[in-house]
């Protein structure tokens, strides 16, 4: 229950953060070839997409995560971003139970993004993913099994940028993550054993990601 108050903690300061941008009446203004000219921003608005994406890394005692996300996002307004992502990742990992083990996944899926921007380069992050997974066990014998899996995963963090000037949609970006659901399923927690009760343990583990936004239908006038 801490683990869910405290996503759905992060996600309603996003959500304030964008009722209260929304109430002001900020400007922005186009630089072009003969005068600048200000508009209000409203509507949908095709400069302000963006794309891009990341990288995931991850290392833990006896094994990794690797992983990439593209994504298609937009720009609301200078304070709150939003977006889809894809994600495929790679996590292998040994000694899972028994010495010389592995355990190796394949997971993608789809996700949602919001990333809310306090000042221009730090930002608050709240990730949904449903992640469909492939597993592949190995034991120390050679012995072979693999199953199927599909497990939603809630990412909540925050990051740096560099560059998200006002009005701007291109910058990069690094970030630190962790998957609140813990899930025995997702890719990015850790699963470990007692061998002499049995008991599992699911640990959450840290998820880095640098990556980053390219603005399109710029043109060849820059916005500030």
């Amino acid at each position: 229950m801490k683990k869910l108050s405290a996503g759905a903690g992060l996600l309603g300061l996003l959500l304030l953060s964008v009722v209260v941008v929304h109430a002001q009446d900020d400007s922005v203004r186009v630089r072009n070839g003969n005068n600048d000219q200000p508009y209000k921003e409203g509507g949908f608005r095709k400069e302000n997409l963006f794309t891009g994406g990341g990288v995931t890394v991850s290392f833990f005692s006896g094994g990794s995560v690797l992983g990439a996300s593209p994504v298609l996002g937009y720009k609301f307004n200078d304070y709150f971003d939003g977006g889809i992502v894809l994600n495929y990742n790679y996590s292998g990992s040994r000694d899972i139970y028994e010495y010389n083990d592995k355990l190796r996944q394949h997971v993608f899926g789809p996700g949602v993004f919001v990333r809310g921007y306090p000042i221009s380069f730090l930002f608050l992050q709240a990730q949904f993913e449903q992640n469909f997974t492939n597993v592949r066990y190995t034991s120390k014998n050679g012995g072979t099994s693999s199953y199927n899996a599909n497990a939603p995963s809630l990412l909540l963090g925050g990051g740096y940028s560099t560059g998200r000037i006002k009005g701007g949609t291109t910058f990069f970006y690094i970030s630190v993550l962790a998957d609140v659901l813990k899930n025995r399923n997702s890719p990015y927690v850790d699963i470990s054993r007692n061998q002499q009760t049995g008991e599992e343990r699911v640990t959450i583990l840290p998820i880095i990601r640098a990556g980053v936004n390219v603005g399109l239908f710029q043109g060849r006038y820059g916005r500030y």
